[in-house]
């Protein structure tokens, strides 16, 4: 089955998925960690993206991000990607690809979804026993949404500020719906809709998309078309 094209949209939210090659490790120290947040601002900046949300995992990572241009998600994760490598392949005496292939991403419909993936993002960490609770983990926007530091090369959406009138009750309510946790069938779709490519949104979210993209944007119905009376 061929590969669908990669999905980016001006204006709208994206979910990025990138995997080390085989499953292996891609971040194995504080300083490489911290590289790649560092390489991530950069090049944020440098290609008009605003980044929301993250997650680094030892073997990969999850973004949440807004481009100005089409084509600016596809240059800053050519530019972090091509960096980074250099520095990991130096840094341990290898040579070739650390990334399993392309990276993944999607589009989400944000009043439906995004607060929900950022959760997905700040659980992540627990659902792999890295750490007993969210905010324990350095390694994702979590500390930042909940109050515990601050990151101030993260652009908070506009879902976040719908959270309260002042930056405590945001925070409070932020940790909240963290706390009370992602159902199972959100962290499907989540998954899958950034592992196909589907967009996920309802069904007019998706329509409307549909106007301004050739590709297919959800998965078909499985079974044979129905045939024309």
């Amino acid at each position: 089955m061929a590969r669908l094209p990669r999905l980016s949209l001006a204006g709208h939210v994206h979910h990025l998925l990138q995997r080390g090659n085989n499953r292996q490790p891609i971040f194995t120290s504080t300083s490489e960690h911290n590289a790649m947040l560092e390489l991530l601002a950069q090049e944020a900046r440098r290609h008009r993206v605003a980044l929301h949300a993250y997650v680094l995992m030892p073997n990969h990572f999850h973004i949440l991000a807004t481009p100005e241009e089409v084509d600016g998600l596809s240059r800053m994760m050519q530019a972090v990607g091509r960096a980074y490598v250099r520095a990991f392949n130096q840094a341990h005496g290898r040579s070739g690809t650390l990334w399993e292939g392309r990276y993944r991403s999607t589009l989400l419909q944000p009043e439906l979804h995004l607060l929900a993936c950022m959760a997905y993002f700040d659980l992540n960490p627990v659902r792999a026993e890295l750490v007993p609770a969210p905010g324990e983990y350095p390694w994702s926007s979590h500390q930042h949404y909940a109050g515990l530091r601050h990151d101030g090369w993260l652009v908070p959406p506009p879902a976040y500020w719908a959270l309260g009138n002042t930056p405590f009750a945001r925070e409070a309510a932020y940790a909240e719906m963290v706390h009370a946790g992602v159902t199972a069938p959100q962290q499907e779709a989540l998954t899958q809709s950034v592992l196909g490519g589907w967009v996920l949104g309802d069904a007019a979210y998706v329509a409307q998309l549909q106007q301004a993209v050739p590709r297919r944007l959800s998965r078909a119905r499985p079974g044979r078309p129905t045939k024309a009376v």
